[in-house]
């Protein structure tokens, strides 16, 4: 005579099937609740990162070098622009110089030079370039807390409108031109103006 298995055992396997699908299942959902509670923040602070790496980059100083010296020097290179809207650089700070302002040079009728504040500060158009040059636009490092000597590095912190951030480090060079001369009672005077030739 045939005999008949009981049937309880399948309905054990099925049930413990039942049991690890649903424990699979809770296992992932909450796998999933801590990705999605921790994904949006790490969004977040990626986005927030890139935002304020995109600021901080549009505006790459290439070729960039600063005249070595003491007292008071210059930083030359071209500013590029890489964003799809014009910046404008209004001035910044260094550890090397108690003030980095934005000149510019223009000649006087008598043939000499006058160097000042450049009004409204740098601007560089979207996709474009603004070039620092002797006898130009330029930064001034004022007031250097030690000599500039060929080699050295100087950490510029550029401020920008819409309050982005420029961050560059250039290399100090000795060069014979960009001989700008100086009144006595100047570069630092209160009215942010020198006079001199350039060579």
């Amino acid at each position: 005579m045939k005999r008949v298995h009981p049937s309880p055992p399948i309905l054990r396997t099925t049930a413990s099937a039942a049991c690890a699908a649903v424990l699979a299942l809770a296992l992932g959902a909450c796998g999933t609740t801590t990705a999605s509670t921790g994904t949006p923040a790490a969004r977040a602070s990626s986005s927030s990162h890139d935002a304020g790496a995109v600021g901080a980059t549009a505006l790459t100083l290439e070729s960039g070098w600063v005249k070595a010296g003491a007292d008071v020097t210059a930083v030359f290179g071209t500013v590029r622009n890489s964003s799809d809207h014009a910046v404008t650089l209004t001035g910044g700070t260094s550890d090397v110089a108690d003030r980095v302002e934005i000149h510019t040079m223009e000649k006087q009728p008598d043939g000499t030079m006058k160097m000042t504040v450049k009004e409204g500060g740098l601007v560089v158009p979207a996709g474009g370039s603004a070039t620092l040059e002797p006898g130009g636009d330029h930064l001034m490092l004022i007031d250097l807390t030690g000599p500039l000597a060929n080699g050295d590095d100087v950490h510029l912190t550029m401020d920008s409108d819409g309050g982005t951030v420029q961050e560059w480090h250039v290399p100090v060079r000795s060069f014979a031109g960009a001989e700008e001369t100086y009144d006595a009672d100047h570069p630092h005077a209160d009215d942010g103006m020198a006079t001199g030739t350039t060579q």
